[in-house]
């Protein structure tokens, strides 16, 4: 199992055209700019609104601009404005026509000029032209384009416009991560309609410095710096250079940034190649310096090309070192303005400073070259917070670079700035390791004999790349040596940029006994180099868990939205964008089919709210409901939907709740024009929110979308586990006669009788990992608590095979030999899984009969190994979300994978396994969608012996996961819940969400076993899901489980009959029998089988 999406999502959307997505949430009111332009910081900072749009008011027509898939142009007054409108300021504006999507519109690549971390605040004056007659909607767009072919769009700003006159687009941004490339873009208008826009700005905060700040010596060390003297005290470094002026006439036009000259490197061969001269006797240890030139290039390049500022240092060891300073992208269509700057730790023997970096061929372009002292270094001393018993030695380089080595590459410590513009996060002090040839190169340290087992320990650190402009993962790991085994352990990883320093956290706890620990930092590509910034290690201190929730005033059953009925009207709807709504009346006859449902009689009425004009995926009827919801209360969402007309295929359609800023699914269903469709859901909002919109959505645009009997209502669990109690005893117990016979058997006759059942027969499991079982407290509780189990990862192919031929059965061994002591019943998990991402890289290279032969292997060589050892089989893994087999080896290889293994293994059960399934979260994956892949598989000879649903689930309300379990039973097949997690962060409510579940499967009669995801802190598949704490205290989540397993155990007292019997209705599994008879108390067991009729037990006394 692999993480999945949650119910939260981004507010991104595929393209238009492509497959819908969950739509992304109409944007609240845009933060607006201040009225001040500049904002006084103190007596000599100020802040300014920097503008990130290049020819902005279009006064260089449309130079760096692109209409999107239509027409455009700029209106000037000297051509005569477009059907007479004037600009909203200055004298120019972009019209956009022959407009056939309303997608399309004007947009810049903005790529290399944001960065992560920043908010951007977007401002634009647009209006409309046209055959219109109301206001129709304009909005600001990011599109993120992804690696590979993944894209994603980003509404960042949007309004309704008119043709009377200018409005005023507003809104903002923010980045967590960086795409490869970024455009921003302006669209919205149906089609046909023009689109105007006057000056249009994406603008951030930046502080100014005056002059005033610098301290006294502000003097420039750079001789000749303006190149007025030519090339006097600059040397070209393996190439050729000379200096362009107004007199000897400039390279191609270009003209200078400042001043009349400029330097031009040319006949470059290598990148290193530049421009240099020697700084020695100008600069001292312990000084901060600035630097700053404008270069460009020039050449037959089309791309902007990294342009460098360098420290060569010759040390007097005759080392040599080299420090970057400064490095920026140019270009050859403008100057741009390189900064950066540093401070030397020690004094070399020579220092070098050059200017290098475009690829060769290219011509390097100087102009205005500055390193000017900016003050003398205040260092200021970085401890570890009080209290804080920090297990990494020297966390923040303060003792330079004691404790600390290469993993395989180099490593420096650096003092202020020494990289260009980057400073200490925190202290005085950053870290690099540069000369990485490959990802797991980095600084490490060795911590043995400073952790220990079993105990948990937090890690944070600092980082950030250096030699990328791209977002790269960066990993802290522990390396551990156990006895007879080594394990790399992830502690953190986040994605890191070359602009910012990025906080990596995590939290790890070691198990087994080890010989070694080695901590160390790696990730990113060979080339690229990792700055680190301090890195704690410590032992984690235990937080006291928070308390339940206080639920009040909630009315179960009640509808949140109102006018559901439409018997008022529009009243209390509203449309979400520009889409039309209207009330319909629906014929009879296709209502029969949805009032067979008694429960639909009492809300459906007939009538239906049509949305049309549809221009979006996410335009449809909505409603606000922001007061009337209650915090920690599981809502269930219901609703009867069509979308389009007949005939033209089905469409995705769900209930979303607009949270704020986050959108929360409330439910997905496919559906047509044909007839009605339920959709169901659930959601649970854990913080105040500040205004919840409840909205139906999904259909491509231009299709209609008709929504009937929408039900928002608290659900009434309690009331729910009373019907529930009552079905599993119907389920899950039998009448029972204990007959008792032998020479005091007639003398028993009323004697006192103890019955107690010692364990039920239904199969309770958890997932385990080779590890996890070194754990003695972990161990202790699993057998405790569990009579099946399914390895987490180790029989999993990229497991047992990474490397093809390269066999790995020795973590499964053990874990077999592990419940085999222990009289522990085993799944199998799994043959193969059926999703891309999950199958290793030379699987993926490997196609047709090759591919064909290592599906055999694998087949042959686990089967065989195991054949009999493991009850079940997870065969194809999650086959209604992947097709990496099916797409390179045909529709049959599937139900050829269960024919093979039939063959290897008769004795196993096979099984299919999916996700999404009973909760109706995911309209890929529903009961109808799994019935239909099953009775494929069978009418292709698959001898398909059982259902899997996985069970990771949020939000579970018992109607929607019985009604899809009753659909399974059709089949006739055993259904397992293979991989159970319900996660919430308070444990009370988790408690509450897992006794749903719980009750739910155990009562129903196909369901044959429940197998948990883990149970132990930190060992969890999803975040706050555990029943234990990490320490072993038993959470609220735990004691719930616990206290069901009591309740499903039957404990009786009575007294013999005058028939010498005791009857009474148990649980199926093993009991123990306590009877007092004349000459002692007598203890015998006996086993309650499954099965409908009454049993009877025949005891000897």
């Amino acid at each position: 199992m692999r993480r999945r999406w949650g119910c939260l999502s981004s507010l991104c959307r595929p393209r238009r055209g492509g497959r819908a997505a969950a739509a992304p949430l109409p944007q609240p009111d845009p933060p607006r700019l201040e009225s001040k332009e500049v904002e006084e910081h103190g007596a000599s900072d100020k802040v300014v609104m920097e503008n990130i749009l290049s020819n902005n008011d279009f006064s260089e027509g449309l130079h760096l601009w692109h209409p999107n898939g239509c027409h455009g142009f700029v209106a000037v007054e000297g051509s005569g404005y477009h059907h007479g409108i004037r600009p909203h300021s200055g004298s120019n504006y972009a019209v956009l026509t022959r407009r056939t999507h309303n997608w399309q519109g004007l947009e810049q690549d903005i790529t290399e000029k944001v960065t992560v971390g920043t908010e951007y605040i977007v401002a634009a004056h647009v209006r409309v032209h046209g055959e219109l007659n109301e206001p129709v909607g304009i909005q600001a767009t990011l599109k993120l384009e992804g690696d590979g072919s993944s894209t994603n769009y980003q509404s960042v700003a949007r309004i309704s416009a008119s043709k009377d006159c200018w409005e005023k687009l507003e809104g903002s941004f923010e980045l967590k991560t960086l795409p490869r490339r970024l455009v921003f873009y302006i669209e919205g208008p149906p089609p046909g309609v023009d689109l105007l826009i006057d000056s249009v700005t994406i603008s951030y905060k930046k502080t100014e410095r005056a002059a005033s700040k610098l301290v006294s010596g502000t003097e420039n060390i750079i001789s000749n710096y303006d190149f007025s003297e030519g090339l006097h005290l600059w040397n070209p470094i393996c190439c050729h250079a000379y200096v362009a002026s107004q007199w000897s006439g400039f390279l191609d036009g270009i003209r200078g940034s400042s001043g009349e000259n400029y330097a031009v490197v040319s006949k470059r061969t290598e990148s290193w190649q530049g421009l240099e001269q020697d700084i020695t006797d100008k600069v001292s240890a312990g000084t901060a310096y600035a630097v700053s030139a404008y270069v460009r290039v020039d050449g037959n390049i089309h791309t902007k090309v990294e342009v460098k500022a360098t420290l060569r240092l010759h040390n007097t060891d005759d080392s040599t070192h080299y420090s970057p300073v400064g490095s920026l992208l140019a270009s050859k269509e403008k100057w741009e303005k390189m900064e950066g700057s540093f401070c030397l730790t020690n004094m070399p023997k020579r220092v070098v400073f050059y200017l290098e970096g475009p690829p060769a061929g290219v011509d390097l372009i100087i102009d205005s070259v500055n390193v000017t002292c900016s003050g003398y270094q205040q260092l200021k001393e970085v401890k570890v917070p009080s209290g804080v018993d920090t297990i990494v030695k020297n966390p923040h380089f303060d003792e330079g670079l004691n404790n600390w080595s290469g993993r395989g590459c180099n490593i420096c410590r650096h003092e202020l700035t020494a990289y260009g513009n980057v400073k200490p996060l925190n202290g005085s002090y950053f870290a690099s390791a540069t000369g990485r040839v490959h990802n797991w190169n980095g600084i490490q340290q060795d911590i043995t004999g400073r952790v220990q087992r079993k105990v948990l320990y937090e890690i944070s650190s600092a980082v950030r790349i250096f030699g990328s402009a791209n977002d790269t993962e960066v990993c802290v790991t522990l390396w551990v040596q156990e006895y007879g085994r080594e394990r790399y352990v992830s502690l953190a990883k986040n994605p890191a940029s070359d602009k910012q320093w990025t906080h990596l956290k995590g939290k790890f706890l070691l198990h087994a006994p080890f010989s070694k620990a080695v901590i160390f930092v790696e990730g990113p590509p060979a080339g690229i180099d990792i700055l680190v910034d301090g890195l704690v290690l410590s032992p984690a201190r235990k937080l006291h868990a928070a308390p339940r929730p206080r639920i009040e005033n909630v009315s179960y059953g009640a509808n949140v939205i109102h006018n559901s009925a439409f018997s008022h009207g529009l009243s209390g709807w509203s449309p979400m964008g520009s889409c039309r709504l209207s009330i319909h009346t629906e014929s009879p006859h296709m209502l029969s089919a949805i009032l067979k449902d008694p429960s639909a009689k009492q809300h459906i009425r007939g009538s239906y709210i049509l949305a049309t004009n549809r221009t979006d995926v996410w335009m449809g009827p909505s409603q606000l409901i922001t007061d009337k919801l209650r915090l920690h209360t599981t809502y269930r969402v219901s609703a009867w939907v069509r979308a389009g007309s007949g005939g033209h295929g089905r469409y995705h359609v769900n209930v979303c709740l607009a949270v704020d800023h986050q959108w929360v699914n409330g439910g997905q269903v496919e559906a047509d024009g044909d007839q009605w469709y339920e959709l169901k859901g659930a959601f649970k909002l854990e913080k105040k929110p500040s205004k919840v919109t409840a909205y139906v959505q999904g259909p491509p645009p231009g299709v209609d979308l008709r929504v009937m009997g929408f039900q928002i209502y608290a659900v009434d669990r309690k009331a729910r586990f009373e019907y529930l109690k009552e079905k599993t005893d119907k389920v899950r117990k039998r009448d029972v006669i204990l007959k008792f016979q032998g020479s005091d058997a007639a003398n028993l006759f009323g004697s006192s009788i103890k019955i107690q059942q010692t364990e039920n027969s239904f199969p309770f499991g958890s997932c385990i990992g080779r590890s996890n079982i070194e754990n003695e407290d972990l161990a202790d509780f699993f057998m405790k608590n569990f009579n099946w189990a399914v390895f987490e990862n180790e029989l999993k192919w990229y497991w047992t095979e990474a490397e093809q031929g390269r066999l790995n059965y020795k973590d499964s061994d053990e874990l077999l030999e592990f419940c085999r002591k222990h009289n522990i019943q085993v799944r199998g998990h799994c043959l193969f899984w059926e999703v891309e991402d999950s199958v290793q890289p030379w699987i993926r290279s490997l196609h047709g009969h090759h591919l064909m032969a290592a599906i055999q292997n694998r087949l042959q060589s686990l089967l065989s190994r195991y054949k009999g050892q493991f009850k079940h089989h997870d065969v194809n893994n999650e086959m209604l979300h992947g097709s990496f087999y099916q797409d390179r080896l045909g529709n049959d290889i599937r139900a050829h994978m269960f024919r093979e293994a039939h063959k290897l293994d008769p004795s196993a059960v096979l099984f299919v396994n999916d996700y999404n399934v009973e909760d109706r979260c995911d309209s890929k994956s529903t009961p109808e969608k799994l019935i239909e892949q099953i009775v494929d598989l069978q009418e292709r000879g698959a001898p398909v012996g059982g259902i899997g649903l996985q069970g990771h689930i949020t939000h579970p309300v018992g109607d929607i996961i019985c009604d899809s379990l009753d659909k399974l039973s059709i089949l006739g097949l055993p259904i397992w819940i293979t991989e159970l997690d319900v996660t919430a962060e308070n444990e009370h409510i988790r408690a509450d969400d897992l006794e749903v579940y719980l009750r739910e499967a155990f009562a129903h009669p196909s369901v044959e076993g429940i197998i948990l995801w883990g149970f132990w802190e930190l060992f969890m598949f999803r975040e706050h899901a555990h029943l234990v704490d990490v320490d072993g205290t038993i959470n609220e989540a735990g004691k719930r489980y616990i206290a069901l397993k009591q309740e499903w155990l039957t404990s009786i007292t009575g007294n013999v009959d005058h028939h010498g019997e005791l009857k009474f209705r148990g649980y199926h599994g093993s009991y123990t029998v306590e009877v007092a008879t004349p000459s002692g108390k007598v203890t015998r067991s006996f086993v309650v089988d499954k099965d409908n009729a009454v049993q009877v037990v025949t005891l000897n006394i």
